[in-house]
């Protein structure tokens, strides 16, 4: 018969949780003139969720604020503006819709890149929470203006972020 013993846990080695009391979100800025789609929305995510941070927690909301200014300028690589397609199902058989980032920009310019940061969000109600840090603008004005945002360059983060005219 074997016996085990409980060897006594070091604190020093225990994982450290942010406390509510100690989340200070921040404020970005990003300019989405000429910015692909799908790496805006990695950038964005990223920061949404507070994976930037060194005291990320999955089950925590302590992510930033994202401002996404020019969104009406912003461009998909390749063919995928006309060939790429959104599905979705209205819940009736035989009801699978599908429309194009094409059609979607006629109507709303910023449900393209809300959908793709959507998308690479976990589903869940925290999800939906951090969602709502994203703040889009077609123009290059925002109201956002008093929290002092901090700019991110695209450009400076990787030189295919941003498509050549």
């Amino acid at each position: 018969m074997t016996i085990y013993t409980i060897k006594s846990i070091n604190p020093a080695f225990m994982t450290k949780f942010i406390k509510k009391d100690d989340i200070n979100s921040k404020w970005f800025e990003i300019d989405a003139k000429d910015a692909v789609v799908g790496r805006l929305a990695t950038i964005i995510s990223k920061i949404i969720r507070g994976k930037n941070k060194t005291t990320y927690t999955p089950h925590m909301d302590h992510g930033d604020f994202v401002v996404v200014k020019n969104i009406d300028q912003i461009k998909f690589t390749g063919n995928k503006f006309e060939d790429k397609k959104y599905y979705r199902h209205t819940g009736y058989p035989g009801g699978i819709k599908d429309t194009t980032p094409s059609k979607l920009y006629k109507k709303k310019p910023d449900e393209t890149l809300k959908l793709a940061v959507k998308r690479m969000m976990p589903s869940g109600a925290l999800a939906k929470k951090q969602l709502t840090k994203l703040k889009i603008y077609s123009g290059s004005n925002h109201p956002h203006e008093s929290q002092n945002p901090e700019s991110i360059d695209l450009k400076k983060l990787n030189k295919k972020n941003i498509i050549k005219n």
